[in-house]
């Protein structure tokens, strides 16, 4: 299952809604009536379209509207952003549950933002390497090469190699490229079968390093989640049902569907969960501890901010192992392309002088 965002992916972009949901939030702590702090928000909203969303909320809320059902109406909001707001409005608790909100999407854009971080920094290096293997194979070598003919001269062994795969690659591309796109298209509809998912989302799950970032990633988003959504009053079923598309893992997100089909049936969370062998026995202890003590949202809390600190120390000691790995490994390709290009330049120094 895909994760849900807060708003419709490619319409407002996340920061801006939760920086919105932030003044809303302070407004109607204030105590502004929510027509007259919807219609503040609107003048202090700069993203064109978010604006344009308030101000048709607004419009519907001074109708008679629930803000909860205005925001469905605008189809921006997604289940889990209403379903707190309408449980804030229940519970009289309105700007608590917006600031619960808030709160929320700055937790999850700063967990988003920590896993690009870890890409960023290896993508430079490619493209970078790319760029001046590139150059060389292309300019520097082929000149070489052909001064080296023009003389008569054999060209060494490392310098055919390189040469034959640079020719290669330059009358192949296209083919390469087609079966490169028909692979990623084939592996794309493959993941959107409900079998492909899972068995995709399981081997992301048992990758060496990464498996275990998958997995943490996913638990901290999945408690947060649930401890926000059960902090503003949602139900623990309907919070599950939220919840487990949070998560991001089609394994993840079967093993939470078959605990909350349990929960209906009366057993408690952390039994479900710890028999589904996906969450560590940390979790599912925290969570029993909490289910006997009456704190489960505070507990599931504890452990999303658990895992988010698992989260941040992994990137940062996967980012402390790319950043010399990366350098080596390019380090020697480099070497690679620049001896092939040397070694025919001392051949000819040496057919000169001779």
């Amino acid at each position: 299952a895909r994760a849900l965002s807060l708003v419709s992916v490619g319409r407002i972009p996340p920061m801006e809604n939760a920086i919105a949901t932030r003044q809303l939030s302070t407004l109607v702590l204030a105590g502004i009536p929510l027509v007259e702090s919807l219609g503040a928000l609107v003048q202090q909203v700069e993203h064109a379209k978010l604006r344009s969303t308030f101000a048709q909320v607004r419009e519907r809320v001074n109708e008679g509207s629930s803000l909860a059902d205005a925001l469905t109406a605008t189809r921006q909001f997604d289940n889990l952003y209403v379903s707190m707001v309408r449980a804030g409005e229940a519970s009289g608790a309105l700007g608590t549950v917006l600031a619960r909100v808030a709160d929320y999407q700055e937790d999850q854009l700063r967990l988003s933002n920590k896993v690009l971080s870890i890409m960023l920094y290896p993508a430079i290096m490619l493209g970078f390497s790319v760029l001046v293997i590139g150059a060389l194979v292309t300019f520097v070598l082929p000149q070489i090469t052909s001064l080296l003919a023009d003389m008569n001269q054999a060209l060494p062994l490392p310098t055919r190699i390189i040469l034959g795969t640079s020719a290669f690659l330059r009358g192949w591309w296209w083919a390469l490229a087609l079966a490169l796109a028909a692979g990623l298209l084939g592996l794309r509809a493959f993941r959107r079968t409900e079998r492909g998912r899972e068995a995709w989302d399981r081997f992301r799950l048992r990758l060496p390093v990464l498996g275990r970032l998958t997995r943490v990633l996913a638990i901290a988003r999945l408690t947060r989640t649930l401890s926000t959504l059960l902090a503003s009053g949602v139900g623990i079923v309907k919070s599950l049902d939220i919840a487990k598309h949070v998560a991001n893992n089609a394994v993840i997100a079967r093993a939470v569907d078959q605990a909350r089909t349990s929960i209906v049936e009366g057993t408690p969370l952390a039994v479900p969960l710890r028999a589904s062998g996906e969450f560590p026995a940390m979790v599912t202890t925290m969570i029993e501890v909490g289910e006997h003590s009456g704190e489960l949202e505070g507990m599931l809390g504890r452990v999303a901010d658990t895992y988010d600190e698992q989260v941040e120390n992994t990137i940062t000691r996967l980012t402390a192992l790319l950043e010399p790995a990366l350098i080596l490994v390019m380090v020697g390709i480099v070497l690679v392309i620049i001896l092939a290009t040397l070694q025919p330049l001392l051949q000819l120094t040496n057919s000169v002088t001779r």
